[in-house]
């Protein structure tokens, strides 16, 4: 199926040919929902390597004297305490503290940050930040951005570069500009929204084809396979995983979607720094896993009930690899409720809170 004329193409929606059986409109772009079965898609993340495309997000760079100081100003991490060469994950809320967007922060040098999210309003925020001679550029148009995940991404991507992309040479949350793929200057990193060992690239638009080529050739002998929507919505909630719209909104703060981690109040000041600080302790809503029986219907946007009383709202349900064709659900509940083994009922159905992330809890694969 060719991709939707209504929809604008992506740079590698062109050459996914006619296996897509379904798409999805994402900011306008058409991306492909699954190639037939999300399962063996999942698996491939899992137990192989997946090519899956974020050409859509939001890239936006921030260059000048003074970039790092604009982006700290909007940025919940300290931005002047990294290195060239990493990567901040981290949040943007509003001056009330509330969630704008978790984004991550690509830190070249202090008269450069590239900042990457899917929340237009990241680029309005960053350009009220920015002091004399500071530009603030949307460059989404500029790049290709395609993800290569799985525990086979590394053997793949090396076949294809003499550059050295171990463990020692690339750690997690690293990135390298002018890497040669395939002939082709890129930059990568070493991120990734599936919980495995990946990496993502980012490369001129007009060199798409020439990668895609490269990758699907070398890809055979690794278990190489194109991995859409559903099947990466299996793999995120499984490693728990957040997305905007879903796990959290314009209403919700960091302390309520598990990202309170990512925020520094010890850092200078920061836009939603003062709310941020006077909600901390008083916030009663978390993010939890929920596991409920094979084929239980109607979870998704749920709401969530323990002995009659309302208690939160599911915000996505998957069918499990990882918990053997289980459904399982991320949701917004009640810290009480939020115990591991924790009975709930969701539209009529009886589930139970279990531990979050299910799959990989230590976050060991993507570090390996």
């Amino acid at each position: 199926m060719s991709f939707p004329d209504t929809l604008k193409p992506t740079p590698l929606a062109p050459l996914y040919g006619e296996g897509v059986v379904e798409w999805m409109d994402v900011f306008g772009f058409a991306i492909p929902v699954t190639w037939g079965d999300p399962a063996a898609e999942c698996d491939a993340i899992r137990n192989h390597v997946a090519v899956i495309e974020f050409s859509m997000l939001l890239k936006v760079d921030v260059t000048g004297p003074g970039a790092a100081e604009c982006v700290n100003r909007v940025f919940s991490r300290d931005v002047t305490a990294l290195k060239p060469g990493r990567v901040a994950y981290g949040v943007v809320v509003d001056p009330d503290g509330h969630m704008v967007d978790d984004c991550t922060v690509f830190y070249h040098g202090p008269d450069r940050v590239m900042v990457m999210g899917a929340n237009p309003r990241l680029a309005d925020d960053l350009a009220l930040a920015a002091g004399p001679g500071v530009q603030v550029r949307d460059c989404g148009a500029d790049y290709a951005h395609i993800s290569v995940q799985g525990p086979k991404s590394r053997a793949l991507l090396q076949e294809l570069t003499g550059d050295d992309l171990s463990n020692t040479a690339l750690r997690y949350y690293d990135f390298r500009d002018g890497v040669a793929i395939a002939g082709i200057p890129m930059q990568i990193s070493r991120l990734g929204f599936t919980g495995e060992l990946g990496y993502e690239l980012l490369l001129p638009v007009s060199k798409t084809p020439d990668l895609w080529r490269a990758l699907t050739k070398a890809g055979q002998n690794h278990g190489l396979r194109s991995v859409g929507g559903a099947g990466l919505m299996m793999a995120r909630i499984e490693a728990g995983l957040i997305m905007g719209g879903l796990e959290y909104d314009e209403t919700s703060t960091p302390w309520e979607c598990r990202m309170g981690w990512a925020v520094d109040l010890t850092k200078p000041e920061f836009q939603g720094k003062a709310a941020l600080a006077a909600s901390k302790d008083s916030t009663n809503l978390t993010l939890a896993s929920l596991a409920f029986p094979a084929d239980s219907q109607g979870l998704d946007g749920a709401e969530i009930t323990v002995d009659g009383a309302s208690v939160g709202t599911i915000s996505m349900a998957i069918p499990s690899p990882a918990l053997e064709g289980k459904m399982l659900a991320l949701a917004r509940i009640a810290k009480a409720q939020a115990v591991e083994g924790t009975v709930v009922s969701v539209a009529g159905t009886s589930g139970t809170v279990v531990r979050m992330p299910v799959y990989d809890p230590d976050r060991k694969r993507p570090r390996a």
